[in-house]
């Protein structure tokens, strides 16, 4: 699958030529992405039949698109899963690496 990115880079570059309000266009591009990020799970869940979408990552760190994703897949009947005790960045990582490396000892 190939994501394009340029209608949502499109759109802030326009936002921006027109002098939109920062808080707008920041609010557009969030809503874009979560759009994207919806369509792809959508796409893999027909191919697959998966209805359940983890939310990972270091992007996922940003509370706007992770809320915004959340409630987009979930309203989509996709079940989320999303980080509560670790994050989702590279402090997840290394505690995955960790537990790991325990369980080798």
């Amino acid at each position: 699958m190939i994501i394009d990115p340029r209608p949502v880079l499109a759109s802030v570059i326009d936002d921006v030529r027109t002098g939109t309000a920062s808080g707008t266009i920041a609010a557009r591009f969030h809503r874009g992405v979560a759009d994207v990020i919806v369509a792809a799970a959508l796409i893999v869940g027909a191919d697959t039949g998966l209805a359940t979408v983890g939310l990972s990552g270091g992007v996922f760190q940003n509370v706007t698109l992770t809320h915004a994703a959340n409630e987009m897949l979930s309203d989509a009947g996709f079940e989320v899963l999303v980080h509560r005790l670790v994050p989702p960045n590279d402090g997840g990582l290394a505690l995955g690496q960790a537990v790991i490396a325990a369980a080798r000892r």
